[in-house]
């Protein structure tokens, strides 16, 4: 069937639509006719060239050696509207959200508790179904990949019943969308891989969408107090309407003014990164205001071939100071989107605040000038 979608044709180039073909599900897949696709800042990196990997791996990895043509989006939520044979996870008519990291409860992170690192997730960036490894999706002759095995910038989607969680038909499909990548992986980075407790002082550097959900799952957790830290204001200000209780638009700052007296001198037990792209000098940056015996979550991007940090071994070893990466908050996503979408539901948890404007699908390029000027918190395209 033919589907419009959003496409990017190669680093630097501006996102476009373009009528694809897509085919019918094979077995263990399923046609997802898509509600709402969150805009999150690692389209943005497929944009820069910041994902867009070697050619020898891509090769490897996708059997060609480049990342383009590609589908935007990870962020998704719609209704099932065909499933292949072999599917037992969905049926048609159900509501579902999306995980960019497939489960396949079968490998030994899944059943050791740990379907976040599911083996399944090897080659999310790109290549063909991770079913058969065949593809589904074509411009003219040539196929098109799809960000981390969705491309939830199009109309309909074809994919593993892996890569999507069915969800209560009462939950509201646009906060499924947006809990599909960026706010689980906040909220988790804090309440899971940081593991703040009661009364613990927490940093959060970087308040857009993924920094705004560490810092209410740090006030889930216990926290005591939330300092947001952002180059950007407005962020700033927003960060303290849900639930910050200082803020700075820079760690210095907030190591001379806010931290002395808020902690006694003691600083953070818990900084969580959660910029749109981790720089070299972030890490240094976040360790220098964390306590003795605290701990640093990185849970925003970085460039897939940055290999090199700022950090103060000495003071990092003295200081009994831990760094964690994560990924989607290190919470396994057919617990944590559901869990999340019924505080929501319950007006626990906040999403619809941070949504500062609604897309369709023909301005997703402008959707990323506006997250790339500062003026976005949360995009999301509307089907």
């Amino acid at each position: 069937m033919d589907v419009r979608a959003s496409i990017l044709s190669e680093v630097h180039g501006p996102w476009h639509t373009e009528t694809i073909e897509i085919d019918d599900p094979h077995p263990y897949e399923v046609r997802v006719k898509m509600a709402y696709s969150g805009m999150c800042h690692s389209d943005l990196h497929l944009q820069t060239g910041a994902l867009s990997q070697a050619p020898v791996a891509l090769e490897m990895i996708s059997g060609r050696p480049t990342m383009f043509p590609i589908i935007g989006g990870h962020e998704g939520s719609g209704v099932v509207e065909a499933v292949g044979d072999g599917v037992t996870s969905v049926k048609v008519g159900d509501h579902v959200a999306t995980s960019f990291i497939p489960s396949c409860g079968k490998c030994e992170y899944c059943v050791s508790g740990r379907p976040y690192i599911c083996d399944m997730a090897a080659g999310t960036l790109a290549g063909p179904m991770i079913s058969d490894g065949t593809w589904r999706h074509h411009l003219g002759d040539t196929n098109v990949n799809r960000m981390c095995n969705l491309g939830t910038f199009a109309d309909y989607i074809v994919v593993h019943e892996a890569s999507v969680i069915r969800v209560e038909p009462w939950y509201d499909l646009r906060a499924a969308a947006l809990l599909s990548c960026g706010i689980s992986t906040g909220f988790g980075a804090a309440v899971s891989r940081g593991g703040v407790k009661p009364g613990d002082v927490v940093a959060v550097i970087g308040c857009g969408g993924l920094g705004s959900a560490a810092i209410q799952g740090a006030l889930h957790a216990g926290a005591r107090a939330v300092v947001a830290i952002d180059t950007n204001q407005s962020k700033i200000d927003r960060a303290m309407k849900i639930g910050a209780t200082h803020g700075s638009t820079t760690t210095l700052e907030a190591a001379f003014t806010i931290l002395p007296d808020l902690t006694w001198g003691k600083n953070c037990d818990v900084v969580i990164i959660t910029v749109g792209e981790a720089t070299s000098e972030i890490i240094e940056q976040a360790r220098s205001i964390t306590a003795k015996g605290g701990v640093v979550v990185a849970a925003g991007l970085a460039a897939w071939d940055q290999t090199s940090v700022e950090l103060n071994l000495f003071m990092f070893s003295m200081m009994n100071q831990e760094l964690r990466g994560t990924v989607f908050g290190s919470e396994a996503p057919r617990i944590q989107i559901p869990r999340l979408l019924r505080l929501h539901n319950e007006g626990k948890f906040m999403i619809d605040e941070l949504v500062t404007q609604e897309y369709s699908l023909d301005e997703v390029q402008k959707g990323y000038d506006d997250l790339a000027s500062g003026e976005n918190i949360r995009g999301v395209i509307r089907f």
